[in-house]
């Protein structure tokens, strides 16, 4: 596969870029500047590689002319120094190549997360707690701060989620989290069954890239804004004022809530932001549907009705049905060890990629 031209037309973009960002007319419009920001982000570790790699091949290319020199020392230098550079050749022409893949535009972006309990009664809440714990365990590890919007327990009083919203405040989250999407199913013997049956249980997943400002546009008089007294955790000052927060965004009936923060204000924000959110969403799925052909086997495309993952406890192994991958470290699976899985997946959706490019 000849990458040549491809590179040659990037860093002549880059350069326009930069070019385009030095001009004063660019600084007043924030949308452009934004734009063009983001774009030679995404160009400069492409460009810098690839100047790296046309020096190696230029100093490959002096080293072969001293060989025909003559002079027997400089010749075993040449040649020392082209021993040295070819294998950072082959590395860069690997590295660039996966560069040079198509980029998924979302994955710099936070996420906002959902969590629903499915099919399974109280175990598929349980179930649901498990998986919140999960993300929130591997935010950690990551120093990812992880804040929750809204959440609806088990009125059963032994734990667990209808639904949990969150936010994963993180440049690159999206990257890591898109994989998630899906429907998530357990096997396991329920602490609310006696006789020590397994059952299987399921909880959907939607992991949703943050909107930023300038993506998305409500106007005010979409929006029913409603407050009411918050149910969820807060001590003493929970039903004592008005501060949850419930959005509905008329034209299309999308409802969001927010009762975590004490503060209305904040609650207000927190659900304007996950309004926003899911009305990008709904524009990428719209635009995932009219693109159904090309993405159509694409790993981490966003199918939410998709099974993605068996959680087996007895056998103590996680199942990835996309890409036929099994682990047995279900334990440390669960306490936030995802680093495995997520490589796993990176790697098969660049391979799948380089086949799309060569075919």
């Amino acid at each position: 596969m000849n990458i040549e031209p491809k590179l040659q037309a990037l860093t002549q973009e880059f350069i326009e870029t930069e070019k385009k960002l030095a001009d004063p007319e660019i600084v007043s419009d924030i949308k452009e500047l934004q734009a063009l920001g983001k774009k030679r982000a995404q160009l400069e570790p492409v460009v810098n590689m690839y100047r790296e790699y046309q020096d190696a091949q230029k100093s490959i290319a002096e080293a072969r002319e001293l060989i025909k020199s003559g002079d027997s020392e400089l010749e075993a230098l040449a040649r020392e120094e082209i021993a040295e550079l070819e294998p950072k050749i082959e590395n860069f022409t690997r590295d660039l190549t996966l560069l040079l893949l198509p980029q998924d535009p979302n994955d710099d972006k936070s996420v906002i997360v959902e969590i629903r309990a499915g099919t399974g009664g109280d175990e598929a809440t349980l179930f649901a707690a498990d998986l919140f714990r999960m993300y929130t365990r591997f935010c950690e590890r990551q120093r990812w701060k992880a804040e929750v919007i809204d959440s609806s327990t088990n009125t059963a009083g032994i734990g667990g989620y209808k639904e949990i919203v969150f936010r994963i405040d993180s440049q690159g989250a999206y990257s890591k989290m898109k994989y998630e999407s899906g429907v998530h199913r357990v096997q396991r013997v329920p602490i609310t069954e006696a006789s020590g049956r397994i059952h299987t249980s399921a909880a959907t997943v939607a992991v949703l890239p943050e909107a930023d400002d300038v993506e998305v546009e409500i106007r005010q008089e979409d929006l029913k804004i409603d407050t009411y007294r918050s149910s969820g955790a807060g001590g003493q000052h929970v039903n004592m004022t008005d501060s949850a927060v419930r959005i509905t965004h008329l034209p299309t009936g999308i409802v969001v809530t927010c009762q975590d923060e004490r503060s209305q204000i904040k609650n207000r924000a927190r659900a304007m932001s996950y309004l926003k959110t899911k009305l990008y969403d709904l524009e990428q799925q719209k635009q995932s549907s009219e693109q159904a052909s090309e993405r159509r086997g694409m790993i981490g495309s966003g199918d939410r009705s998709e099974r993605i993952r068996t959680y087996n406890f007895p056998q103590n192994r996680i199942t990835d049905h996309r890409i036929n991958l099994t682990l047995y470290k279900l334990e440390s699976y669960l306490d936030g060890d995802l680093y495995e899985m997520i490589d796993a997946m990176v790697l098969a959706e660049q391979t799948q990629k380089l086949q799309n490019l060569e075919g």
